[in-house]
Parts: C-alpha cells; sequence; structure tokens
C-alpha cells in the first residue's frame, strides 16, 4: 500500500493489497477498499461503501454519501462498486435508502465522466458508459452496456434496459427499452441501438427479427402495445433478444414505456 502522508484513513478502514491513497484523500472507517484500488487526490469514500479491485478514484470524487431525500434519517446505507470501473473528476454515487432497500449497486468496468451521479437505490449493470454530467434520480435500473450521453437525466424509478443509448442532453421520464436509441428532453425512441447490436457480434438474423419486432411491437396501429408485445413474443419465441425486449415492456413499471417516435426512425429500423 502506498498512502500520502496528507490522507486521513480512519481506523476500521479494509484495505486490500496495492492500494493506492493520494494526497488529501478520506477513506473512513466503515470502508473496503479492494485489491489495487487507486484514489488519486481529493476523493472521499464514505459510510459503508465497498469498491471493487483496481477501480480508480480521480480528484473531488465523493462514494457513499446518505441519499439524497429530505430529512433523511437512515445511515446504514451502503454502496458497492466494482471492480475495473473509472470515475473521473467529481463523480458522486450514493448509499441506499431505508425504503429502497438499502443498497446501491454498480457493476464491474463502468466508465463514469466528471460530475455524472448515480443516486440512491439505483442498479446500475456492467460495461456501461455515462458521459460528462450524466445523472440517475434514485431507484433507477440500468442495464448492461448502456450509453448516457451528456447530460443526460434519467428520472427516479425509470429503468433502462440492456445495450440502450441516450444520447447528449436527453431526459428519460419514462423506460428505455433494450436495444433503443432515446432521444429528446422527454425522450421518446428513435429506433434501435444498430451499431451497438453489431459490436456485441449479433447473429444477422437476430438483429434482423429485432427490427420486425420494434416494429410490430412500436409503430404498428391498432390493439394495445402490451397486445402486440405479447404477439411478437410468440412469433420470436427462438430468439432471445426479442424475448428480452418484449419480457421488458410487458414487465411492471412505475414511468411506463417510452413510446417510438415514427419521425426519427431510420429508414433501416423499419
Amino acid at each position: 500500500m502506498a498512502i500520502h502522508p496528507t490522507a486521513l484513513v480512519e481506523d476500521g478502514a479494509k484495505l486490500g493489497a496495492g492500494v493506492e491513497i493520494g494526497p488529501f484523500c478520506i477513506v473512513e472507517r466503515n470502508a473496503v477498499l479492494g485489491e489495487g484500488v487507486r484514489l488519486l487526490s481529493h476523493a472521499v469514500v464514505k459510510g459503508h461503501t465497498t469498491v471493487g479491485a483496481r477501480t480508480v478514484l480521480h480528484p473531488q470524487v465523493v462514494l457513499g454519501g446518505e441519499g439524497q431525500i429530505r430529512r433523511n434519517d437512515f445511515t446504514e446505507g451502503r454502496l458497492v462498486v466494482g471492480a475495473d470501473c473509472v470515475l473521473r473528476e467529481g463523480v458522486t454515487m450514493s448509499c441506499g435508502s431505508r425504503n429502497g432497500g438499502g443498497i446501491t449497486t454498480v457493476g464491474n468496468n463502468g466508465y463514469f465522466m466528471a460530475m455524472t451521479h448515480v443516486g440512491h437505490d439505483c442498479h446500475v449493470d456492467d460495461d456501461v458508459t455515462f458521459a460528462n454530467g450524466a445523472v440517475l434520480g434514485g431507484h433507477c435500473e440500468v442495464g448492461q452496456g448502456v450509453i448516457l450521453g451528456g447530460m443526460a437525466a434519467v428520472q427516479q424509478f425509470v429503468r433502462i434496459g440492456r445495450g440502450a443509448m441516450m444520447s447528449g442532453l436527453s431526459g428519460a421520464p419514462r423506460d428505455i427499452i433494450p436495444y433503443g436509441m432515446a432521444i429528446g428532453l422527454h425522450a421518446t425512441i428513435g429506433g434501435l441501438n444498430i451499431i451497438g447490436l453489431k459490436r456485441r457480434g449479433l447473429p444477422r438474423a437476430a438483429i434482423h427479427a429485432l427490427r420486425h419486432a420494434f416494429r410490430d411491437v412500436f409503430l404498428t396501429p391498432g390493439g394495445s402495445m402490451f397486445d402486440r408485445a405479447r404477439a411478437a413474443k410468440e412469433k420470436w419465441a427462438a430468439v432471445p433478444q426479442v424475448q428480452e425486449l418484449v419480457d421488458f415492456v410487458l414487465a411492471e413499471s412505475k414511468q411506463g414505456i417510452a413510446p417510438a417516435d415514427p419521425s426519427r426512425v431510420r429508414s433501416d429500423d423499419e
């Protein structure tokens, strides 16, 4: 371990092998830092926070603050951050709350650019990318491989499905489907994240099926979206990605599903 003489590490903090703690950092007594974690300078790890191996905290990162809730009196909330994450300048992540399960989780290999925020009781999966200033309200769920553009804002209790992408300056008051492309002040779906699907190595047949299922569920008139989703689930029973999309639509949602905007859908998504 290497701890700068100006850093403050409270008794009780657990530090793994190879941890580096730079100038003016604070690590409180209930913190756990995994093997090879690096705090570059002026970073703060508060509360019941666990940081996974090899994660790097840049200057002014604050982890494990209490949930930003009026009259919050819950001090036992936890924050768990996975391995191999990069948290750039000014990133903040809050602990869980009494009414939200008590824990906030962030997966492995996330890249969080400057001034991003993960609110209390959020659950963020692996391999996400949050561009500068992207923020999550409390209780959000973010799937594997999601990309949030700069200054994107996600309202509390919203779900963002795996492989989805939000453009910069977009706001999500409703759930974003897996593999969707979300855009706008009150984000609508402008098609599928085709580039992301190709980068995942999905077979052409699966992408083709997803395109047709998206069209049938979101762009075809007649009946309810849920009836069309059930029909798509039966029609493409052999395509796991379609099953994932329609299961997301049919699952319980506190905020509802963001609709598609036909004017934004590219021809290759139709």
